[in-house]
Parts: structure tokens; sequence; C-alpha cells
């Protein structure tokens, strides 16, 4: 064994009913390397991760750290060993502060033993200026930004005497700022010789800042390259078995109206005014907190609407709710799936057909067969990874779950489809299929609007792109005017 190993994975495997998550999996872990590990949805990254912090324990083989076995009852014996984790869907609870949750199970205490709220509040302050955030300890969790909510969990994690700490998907509700001080606080890792175990399906963030890569595909270890060696080609082709597929841009938009807004002003934003056209794919662009989101959940009737006219097809509507929307024509795929997209105690195909109950009635009453041949027709355009559309759709990987939200707006078939994230936490090979699909609505004379972070993805679907800036639209770029610098420069308020 190498000297500078921290970690060894041998020959583990997890095994659940019907589906082998894991299968003999091995590789190694050096001290103060970033070691990035890739693969689709399904290939056992996050059984993995609940491997290594303690919630799983291997029904085959091994872990090993610093050459001596180890085995994980919990979390907190992870934890001792120094393995913390930060979850891509946050662990946090909402009804308790900053505070309370960074030093959950760890407050400091006072010579009485009760809790030191002085001491924790100091600790606080610490644990967030280390990694440049400014917050109020007292502050409840729900009323904190999902950007900065992820910034709470690595400060959480931050908290611990970590050897190793592992982040899965950090950047997914990151701004760019974020992402540079995440990356920095990696690099301070390094330099302490704390290991880093990084997933993330946005390859350029592993090529920038890995050490290492290790590609796993349907539970199987295919292998490690050092990060230098290789490239995103040679990364897509061991993580999906083939060469990807890039349709070539082609517009279906007409000149028909399928959405209007006028004046549209609510508590996040105002004097929103803008035309959406039938077959067009819509890009809405922003940093977090722009205003993006919380406009269309108006739009939809989530949330209250202050004033503002909207018209679909010519028809002036009010919605209040997003029943109401749908009967409009609209459907709305929400950025936070676990939370408004899916019932996670029932199953995929229920999931499925949750929008359109008409799809599985047979003489008037609910078929269970055909929900199921629905669920799986669906189950094999999106390639959801599951063996059974009975399972229940809470057991699926955070991609997967997207892709049944996405199957269940699918089966709706609205004339305007916004899409908040599509593909938020969803893999190379997935996001294309994704991408394809919304492609085939358009040219059905769908009108599809896509709020989205990620700039590579706003520019490689978008017909045209509205972007946001503290509440109003900065600005608007046709496709031949579409370029990272141009949508920057309008998401800081700077054109």
């Amino acid at each position: 064994m190498e000297n500078n190993l921290f970690l060894e994975v041998c020959g583990v495997s997890k095994i659940f009913p019907g589906i082998r998550a894991l299968d003999k999996v091995s590789f190694d872990i050096r001290e103060g390397e970033v070691h990035a590990i890739c693969g689709e949805n399904g290939a056992g990254k996050s059984t993995l991760i609940n491997v290594l912090a303690g919630n799983y324990r291997p029904d085959e083989g091994y872990l090993k750290i610093k050459g001596d076995r180890v085995a994980f009852a919990n979390q907190s014996e992870a934890i001792e060993a120094g393995i913390a984790v930060v979850y891509q869907e946050r662990s946090l609870v909402g009804n308790l502060s900053v505070e309370e949750n960074i030093f959950a199970d760890k407050e400091p205490l006072n010579r009485f033993g009760f809790i030191d709220g002085k001491e924790l509040s100091r600790r606080t302050k610490e644990a967030c200026q280390k990694i440049k955030l400014d917050l109020n300890p007292k502050m409840l969790i729900q009323d904190v930004s999902p950007a900065d909510q992820q910034m709470v969990e690595i400060a959480k994690a931050m908290t611990t005497d970590c050897k190793l700490i592992v982040f899965d998907e950090p950047t997914a509700a990151l701004t760019d700022r974020e992402t540079k001080v995440l990356f920095e606080l990696i690099q301070e890792f390094k330099s302490k010789k704390i290991s880093v175990i990084y997933i993330s399906h946005r390859l350029e963030e592993i090529f920038e800042i890995s050490d290492r890569v290790s590609v796993l595909k349907d539970g199987k270890y295919i292998g490690t390259k050092n990060t230098v060696d290789t490239n995103m080609d040679q990364l897509i082709q061991m993580m999906i078995g083939r060469d990807l597929v890039i349709d070539a841009y082609k517009p279906y938009y007409t000149d028909k109206v399928a959405l209007k807004v006028e004046n549209l002003c609510g508590a996040r934003f105002e004097n929103i005014n803008f035309e959406a056209y039938e077959g067009e794919i819509l890009g809405f662009s922003g940093l977090a907190g722009a205003g993006r989101t919380e406009t269309f959940r108006a739009i939809v009737g989530a949330d209250r609407l202050y004033s503002g006219e909207i018209t679909v097809y010519g028809k002036k509507v009010k919605i209040h709710n997003t029943t109401e929307a749908i009967q409009c024509g609209i459907g709305y795929l929400p950025e936070d799936r676990k939370e408004e997209g899916l019932f996670l105690e029932q199953s995929i195909a229920s999931n499925i057909i949750s929008g359109n109950m008409n799809a599985a009635e047979k003489n008037g009453f609910l078929s269970d067969k055909m929900e199921f041949e629905v669920a799986e027709k669906y189950r094999e355009i999106l390639n959801i990874a599951t063996p059974d559309v009975k399972k229940l759709v809470g057991e699926l990987s955070g991609g997967n779950q997207q892709k049944v939200v996405f199957a269940k707006w699918l089966l709706v078939n609205p004339k305007i489809l916004i899409v908040d994230e599509p593909t938020k936490g969803v893999d190379v090979g997935s996001k294309s299929e994704i991408y394809r699909i919304m492609r085939k609505l358009a040219k059905k004379g769908t009108c599809v609007i896509a709020i989205s972070s990620d700039l590579p993805e706003i520019l490689q679907i978008s017909d045209r792109v509205i972007v946001m800036h503290a509440g109003h639209i900065s600005g608007e770029c046709k496709r031949s005017e579409m370029n990272e610098e141009a949508i920057m420069r309008y998401s800081s308020g700077l054109a």
C-alpha cells in the first residue's frame, strides 16, 4: 500500500431488492487529492456516498482508512473516522436557525450544561466567515435562499474534524461567485492534506478542480484516470459506453404568441413584460435571487401575483393555483422536485400519471394495468434507471426523480411547459435525452420556457434568452446574439 493513501474501497457491493446498486467496487483516495467520481444516474454514486457516510453497510467488501479496515454502523462513526459529506439533497431543518443546523448535536455548552448561546453564535459567524457567507446565525433556514442553504451545508461539514470531505453536486444551487469560493476552499483543503471526493455532472468543473477521476457505470467500477491525461469525450465514453449524440440546432417556433405577460408584479419581481411563441424554447437566465423562479411560480398560481395580466393564446386568464394553470394549458416542472414535484411515498407509476389520471382509466375506472403500461412507456422514453415502475419514487437517485417529474408533464402534454432547472442533478447522457425531448415538444408546437442557471445549457437549447437581474428583465438575446459574456453582463445588471 502507498503511504499516502487515506481511503481504500475494497470490493464493495450493496444489494437492494431487484438491483445490485454497487458491484464489487474498488478504488482508492490519496491524502490531499481531489478525486472526482462520474457516472450516469443509477451508476451507484449515491449508494457509494451512503456507504462512506455510514448510512449503509456493504453487503460485500469493506473500507480501509490509513490501511486499517473499518466498518461504520452509523453516521457518527464515519464522522469520528474523519469523513464528512455535503449532500446534493440538503439535510437541513427548515424551522431551525442557521446556527442550530450548523452545530446540530455539537452545540457548545456552558458550565451548567446548557447551550451557550453567545458561543454558538460566535462559532457560527466564524464558520460562515471561512466560506464568505454573510448570514444572521439566528435566521431560520426556511428563510434562507437555496444557494445559501448549500453554503450552510458546507459550513456544517467543515465544523467536524474531517480528513475526507465528500461533495455531492455541490454547485447545483450556487452562483458563479459562490462556486469560486467553494473551489478556493477545496484548494485550502488540499494544502492541509484533507482529501476531497467531488461528484458532479458538470464535467467542466471536474477538469478544473480534480486530480484524478473515477467512473462508475451500472454499479460497477469502470476505471480511474489522471485528469490531465484524459478529456471530456473519453470520460463520456466511459460513463455511457457510447459516443454522445448532440442534435444540431433547428428552430420550430412560429409567429403565434402562446404566452404574453404584461406588467407582472409580485414579491420578488416587478414590471415583467414578455411574449413566448408557439414552438419556441425560450430560455430564462440570471443569477440566484434574480426573480426568475418567483415570476413563473406566480404565473402558474403557486405564489401570489400582485398585479399584471396573463394572456394564453390570445385569451386573458386569471390563474389562482396550479390546477387552474393546467386547465389553461400551462404545465410547471418545479426546481425543487422533492418538495413540490413528487409524492415520495408513492410509486413511480403513480407519480407519472398523477397529472393526467385519465391516461390510466378504463371504462371510467383507474386501471392498475394501464397505469403500469403508461409508466413503463415513459420509463423507456426517458431511460429511468429502475427495474420496476412499482418502486417508490423516493428510492430513486436525484436525476432519475427529475426524469419522473418530466414524464408526468409529458403525459399531461400542455400547450406551454415551464421547466425550472430541467437537468439539475441529471447526468450528461440523460441531459442529451431531455434536450431531445424538449426539441420534440417544440416541434409539436409546445411553447417551452426553460429557467436555468447553467449557461452552456441555456446557450445550447434556447431559441431566445431573456435575462433577469434584481427582479427586473435586464436584457434579451436572439439566437444569433447569444454568448456567455452578453448573458453575464445582463445577469450582473451591467448592460
